[in-house]
């Protein structure tokens, strides 16, 4: 078993991943993080956990770089969400300009995979922080809420192999189902507002099936799949009763408040195999 480095870099999107992640790393060895955050997505909290955070605009990519390889860093992960009209809205520098014109297609996993190739100029090395996150990685049958019936049960594998192959297609990574029917298919809205129109139109009683699942050939390194309370709060107002995704490659945040939530609300979360 690899051992894990005594310190890293964090670029850090928006939401609670980053946080919980630089909690997790401490506990777990990590001597040093040195974080660059975003103006207008990183949570300010992030400071308080980290060595030392730089403050940058989205797009700003040699900057980005220049964090890591001035402070003597040689390892980075990359979590927590860039809201994807930012990607498009950014005021790149002229690193970030000559990366997107040299892409054909422009896509979260083609603008990110780019990004971790330029750090691998600089002698960055963008890894997966898995490692790290076991703790908040459910495994096959964990399980929140009341229990599946029979025909939430095979909506569960509906929306599977639906979802499955929407992933393949680089569509996006969440489905809503209700009784065999296809409701929703999550594109670049993401996965909240495919929800919540996916729960609409299950109609006045609700008990729409979400399966959110990460692609076979997922890149870890910079694209977790990963839900938390505000995603079951999500399903509950827009009556989504059953959320599905993947074990071991879905992460979990904010666990003991989604299991309460969950029983209060009768919503179920499972992890699929």
């Amino acid at each position: 078993m690899t051992a894990l480095p005594a310190e890293i870099g964090l670029i850090a999107g928006n939401r609670s991943l980053p946080l919980e992640f630089a909690r997790l790393g401490r506990q777990q060895g990590l001597q040093r993080i040195v974080a660059v955050a975003f103006e207008g997505e990183t949570d300010p909290a992030l400071a308080g956990l980290v060595d030392e955070i730089v403050w940058l605009r989205v797009g700003q990519l040699n900057k980005l770089i220049a964090a890591f390889t001035r402070r003597g860093i040689r390892q980075c992960v990359m979590l927590g969400q860039i809201a994807p009209q930012n990607l498009f809205d950014l005021r790149p520098d002229l690193r970030a300009m000559a990366l997107l014109f040299r892409l054909e297609q422009k896509n979260a996993h083609t603008v990110f995979g780019a990004i971790a190739n330029e750090l691998q100029k600089d002698g960055v090395e963008l890894i997966s922080a898995t490692p790290w996150l076991g703790p908040v990685m459910p495994g096959p049958g964990f399980a929140l809420g009341p229990q599946l019936s029979a025909a939430q049960r095979a909506d569960v594998a509906f929306g599977l192999r639906l979802a499955k192959e929407v992933s393949r297609l680089e569509i996006g990574q969440t489905v809503v189902v209700k009784e065999g029917t296809v409701l929703a298919v999550e594109g670049f809205e993401g996965t909240d507002k495919c929800l919540a129109r996916g729960g609409e139109l299950a109609g006045p009683k609700g008990g729409a099936v979400a399966v959110k699942v990460a692609k076979e050939d997922h890149d870890m390194r910079f694209d977790i799949p990963t839900v938390g309370l505000k995603t079951l709060e999500t399903c509950a107002a827009s009556g989504v009763a059953v959320l599905a995704v993947e074990a071991g490659r879905t992460l979990l945040l904010e666990q003991e408040q989604a299991a309460d939530f969950a029983k209060r609300h009768r919503l179920a979360l499972t992890a699929i195999d």
